[in-house]
């Protein structure tokens, strides 16, 4: 978390709203080389990353030097595109080896100082199989390639560091990080906690089912599961804790609902932008496709709290808690407005995701000018729209250095034939059988999300069993949903569990009670990517409305009683009954 004073200081208020004239910018001049505009897109990430995030002054001073001249090998790539697109990957002076050979270091320590060693540490592998692969006996080996080839396909060519993923990060992903960076610097998140108090508060469970409701809403800008917890938490924990919740339920309620962002249109964190990408399919259809889904979960959330009532007195929240009418319906506009905007552009209007947002957004830089009681304020205005910048820069970068990082991957499997090999790899383990490769494909995206970010863990997963799975029958946007989902997992499932340490630390409870617990609420994690697949028609709402609704149904009553057997206080038998049949009702009618 950036300290107020840096986080407002002006260079990098002027720094943020150079990423955002940037990035807008781009969508309203026209088309921009991509060995142009992704090379600045990492430029601009680098000061966030390496000077900003520094923690000692050694990283601060190092930050400074890479940064220069990171800034300096981006910009000799940006200038000399032309040239660069002439050689079709290959390096031809020592000069470029030096810049590409630095350029992919470089994208490994920006991707380490952002989230850690996990994600660097799968790309060097990678590398280092590009580089020896030839020497690896048998099938997994590759016949090897010049450095020159290598290093230059992947730093000089639109392949590597400037690929596709790369690609979508500047075109489409940043544009909708600056629209939630606009929305949190207003009031939307104070919308966002009052139209769920106002829907939920007075029900049995009020303050967790608020924070089911705010992290869903919040969730469907913001797209990180951690920014979610440390936002609508600070609100919804307390509230629980005040009211008597168990701590461990108190924190595992946020967590479970803050992850449930990354899969809720219409951003699913940068997941949705990939795999538009990926899949070729336009992203209103990925939107109407992942809607239903979401619902269940955070459905299956809401009835693992009545559940737990069962357990605990789960008060509701005190009507002097709750917020008037009036709050409830100014504070509401700040986001109401902007996804009015945005959901109309895109589905009426007819132009594309990227656009529309940008329309949005300074719909909502507008809406930075007033307060909760509509009061008209230029200083507020400025004050806003500077944290609304800074904002915005630090998250374009942090999922500018994820992406880049990740695009390393990808161009080393694409170049090596890897990704095709651990395809056959998984189809020969799986006997060539639907269910079997999906669970082989399942334990893959959960161990490597543990150490991953899950759109990074996405990328990589969907690269080598995406064509496993689309082989065995299953259509592609169903495969990649699946492995959507199943990256998600690390958020609430130990060892390693972001979204569950962060909720644990901010109530003071063990975190391994609040692991438990989450787990339980947010079952519907682990089955609903399977339900997906037996109940293929719940993705299908833009063509067949009537027989995803009855499908979503269907599944919706067996996660009901999957979640009242793992949780509720009942005789076992009973929760036994229930578990079995919510299971037969999911997979076998």
């Amino acid at each position: 978390m950036l300290e107020p004073v840096s986080r407002l200081h002006p260079a990098w208020v002027a720094l943020g709203t150079v990423t955002v004239v940037f990035h807008l910018g781009l969508i309203f001049y026209g088309l921009t080389p991509a060995l142009v505009s992704r090379p600045i897109h990492m430029a601009l990430a680098l000061p966030w990353i390496l000077i900003l995030a520094a923690r000692t002054p050694v990283e601060r001073w190092s930050g400074w030097l890479l940064t220069g001249l990171g800034i300096a090998a981006c910009g000799y790539i940006a200038v000399n595109e032309e040239a660069l697109s002439q050689q079709y990957g290959f390096i031809d002076t020592h000069l470029q080896m030096v810049i590409g050979v630095f350029l992919i270091g470089l994208a490994l320590e920006a991707a380490r100082r952002a989230i850690g060693w996990p994600l660097p540490l799968v790309a060097l592998a990678a590398l280092l199989y590009g580089v020896f692969g030839a020497q690896v006996p048998g099938q997994f080996g590759h016949p090897g390639m010049p450095l020159q080839s290598f290093v230059g396909t992947l730093t000089i060519a639109e392949g590597g560091l400037w690929g596709k993923l790369t690609g979508v990060s500047v075109g489409v992903v940043a544009v909708f990080v600056i629209f939630g960076a606009v929305l949190n610097a207003g009031e939307a998140g104070r919308g966002f906690m009052n139209m769920a108090s106002a829907v939920a508060g007075r029900l049995t469970g009020g303050a967790a089912k608020v924070s089911v409701i705010s992290s869903a809403l919040m969730g469907s800008i913001s797209g990180s599961a951690s920014a979610n917890v440390a936002s609508t938490g600070a609100i919804t924990i307390p509230t629980m804790v005040r009211l008597g919740y168990p701590r461990s339920l108190a924190g595992a309620v946020e967590a479970v609902a803050s992850s449930g962002g990354q899969i809720m249109p219409p951003l699913m964190g940068a997941g949705a932008f990939v795999m538009v990408e990926l899949t070729g399919t336009p992203y209103p259809l990925i939107m109407a496709a992942a809607l239903l889904p979401a619902i269940l979960y955070f459905a299956t959330v809401w009835v693992g709290i009545n559940a737990y009532a069962t357990r605990h007195d789960l008060r509701p929240m005190a009507a002097s808690e709750q917020p008037a009418p009036k709050e409830v319906l100014i504070t509401s506009l700040f986001f109401a407005v902007p996804f009015v905007i945005l959901l109309e552009r895109i589905f009426l209007g007819g132009v594309t995701p990227q656009y529309a947002a940008s329309i949005a957004i300074f719909a909502g830089m507008a809406l930075l000018c007033f307060d909760v009681t509509l009061t008209f304020s230029l200083h507020g205005f400025g004050r806003r729209m500077a944290e609304a910048m800074v904002i915005a820069g630090r998250q374009v970068a942090v999922i500018g250095a994820i992406i880049i990082c990740a695009s390393l991957v990808i161009g080393v499997l694409a170049l090596t034939g890897l990704g095709v090999k651990i395809t056959t790899g998984i189809l020969s383990l799986s006997g060539e059988m639907l269910w079997p490769a999906l669970l082989l494909t399942a334990l893959a995206c959960l161990v490597l999300g543990m150490e991953v970010p899950t759109t990074a863990a996405y990328v990589i997963c969907v690269s080598v069993a995406g064509p496993a799975l689309t082989a065995l029958g299953l259509e592609p946007l169903l495969a990649h949903l699946f492995v959507f989902w199943f990256a998600l997992l690390s958020t609430i499932t130990p060892p390693v569990c972001g979204g569950v340490f962060i909720a644990a630390g901010m109530v003071g409870e063990n975190w391994l009670k609040v692991a438990m617990k989450a787990m339980a609420l947010g079952i519907g994690l682990y089955i609903i990517p399977l339900a997906m697949v037996a109940n293929p028609d719940v993705i299908r709402l833009a063509f067949d409305p009537s027989g995803a609704v009855i499908d979503a149904v269907k599944i919706a009553v067996g996660l009901t009683g999957v979640s009242y057997g793992v949780i509720a206080r009942r005789a076992w038998w009973l929760r036994l009954v229930l578990v079995v049949v919510g299971a037969a009702v999911i997979f076998a009618f």
